[in-house]
């Protein structure tokens, strides 16, 4: 169920032993939120795509695809109180003023002993990092417009290796220049030249039957049978999904009340991407770029057109922001006014130059790591398992995995 990129992983290993499967895929297209969409000649993603593995396997697949691939290094900026600041912003203050990147550095040198300093929650981790002042006006900020969610209101274990942690030497020497190397966690960023990171996926989608517009509204474990939508039913002998939890186990009678409690502690963002068709190649340089300022919706911008010219018509460019929030918690003019009219507003793109934009939701965007996630989603897990349903992806592991993490978990079934 889903031809997601895990999806797609897992029908490929089948394949690859000779195996036949189905996948049941309610869009037209395959690749979920890996797949691409066409307006007038722009290709955007759905969210920004990038391709960082070290690992061999999808490496391996991500290098059949026909055309080539792009490989940029890392550039990533960020906008705070409108000025560019080179990412990780923590060892770039130099574009500060003075004062600012003095209580910066300050706070920084006044954290507690982190061998003894108690961590509770994501807030405290920040605090412990960065001091007090950088992680109340650079990721807690951040946190509310990406997570939904206070810093104090998260766990800590999916941070991993995604933030860069500084030295107090670092963050000095950062405060009076560039720090010109590359502190990014990834050091090149691979993509396609045509068809955009959908593309990547096509040599998978091309061995695998799938039936498209066919969303699956029932589940029956002890009959094995799963019904679609358009009243199609499927007998199966093994059913793997990347669908979200909450969604498979609402397609399942009967369910019990403590599955049914576990599921409502399952928490995810849902998500716009609003896309900018422009008339002109005058975009900042940058692949993406995070937005600390509260006014503006957006947490992250990126460049189709950067990342592959493919992307846009000559002479053009494209932008892509996201953002996100409740479903229709903003009406569509509300969207447009805090995202593309801010960047028009701080002079990054002018009124005149916009070709077109673009409205995009997606209701499940990223896991949100609030307390009770890992007993919760351990409860739904077992519970469809013991119904003989495998779980596969973000979504059906319910866990922050990158896009080749996904694919992963869908090559790697038993």
């Amino acid at each position: 169920m889903g031809a997601g990129i895990a999806g797609l992983g897992a029908s490929y290993t089948l394949w690859q032993r000779g195996e036949k499967s189905v996948i049941l895929e309610k869009d037209n297209t395959y690749g979920g939120l890996c797949s691409s969409f066409e307006i007038n000649g722009f290709r955007f993603d759905r969210f920004i795509h990038l391709s960082f593995s070290k690992i061999a396997q999808v490496n391996d697949i991500f290098s059949k695809v026909e055309g080539g691939i792009y490989r940029h290094a890392p550039n990533p900026s960020n906008i705070y109180k409108g000025k560019w600041i080179k990412h990780p912003a923590q060892n770039n203050l130099y574009v500060l003023d003075e004062d600012e990147k003095n209580a910066i550095i300050e706070d920084f040198k006044r954290r507690p002993d982190a061998s003894t300093a108690k961590v509770n929650n994501y807030e405290d981790w920040l605090r412990l990092q960065f001091g007090n002042y950088f992680a109340e006006h650079f990721p807690m900020v951040y946190t509310r417009k990406y997570w939904m969610k206070e810093a104090s209101e998260l766990r800590t274990e999916w941070a991993g290796k995604r933030i860069y942690q500084p030295s107090l030497d670092e963050v000095i020497a950062g405060s009076k220049a560039e720090d010109e190397r590359i502190t990014y966690y990834a050091k090149e960023m691979r993509y396609p030249k045509k068809g955009g990171y959908q593309h990547f996926l096509s040599i998978m989608a091309e061995e695998a039957d799938i039936r498209y517009r066919s969303e699956v509204r029932h589940i029956n474990p002890l009959e094995r049978i799963v019904r679609t939508t358009d009243g199609q039913v499927y007998s199966y002998n093994r059913l793997i999904s990347s669908l979200p939890l909450p969604e498979i186990v609402s397609m399942i009678d009967y369910v019990p009340d403590e599955v049914g409690k576990a599921v409502s502690k399952l928490e995810a963002t849902c998500g716009y991407h609003v896309s900018i068709a422009l008339k002109t190649k005058n975009i900042p340089p940058y692949l993406w770029w995070y937005i600390y300022d509260e006014d503006n919706l957006a947490s992250r911008v990126y460049s189709p057109s950067l990342k592959s010219p493919d992307n846009a018509p000559e002479g053009c460019s494209s932008l892509q922001m996201e953002v996100y929030c409740k479903e229709d918690e903003y009406s569509e003019q509300e969207l447009l006014d805090k995202t593309v009219g801010k960047l028009v507003e701080i002079g990054i793109i002018k009124q005149e130059d916009i070709l077109f934009t673009h409205l995009g939701f997606e209701k499940h965007a990223n896991i949100i790591f609030t307390e009770p996630i890992y007993e919760a989603r351990k409860i739904v897990r077992d519970y469809l398992i013991s119904n003989g349903i495998q779980t596969i992806g973000r979504f059906g592991e319910w866990d922050y995995l990158w896009s080749d993490q996904s694919l992963m978990s869908g090559l790697g079934i038993l």
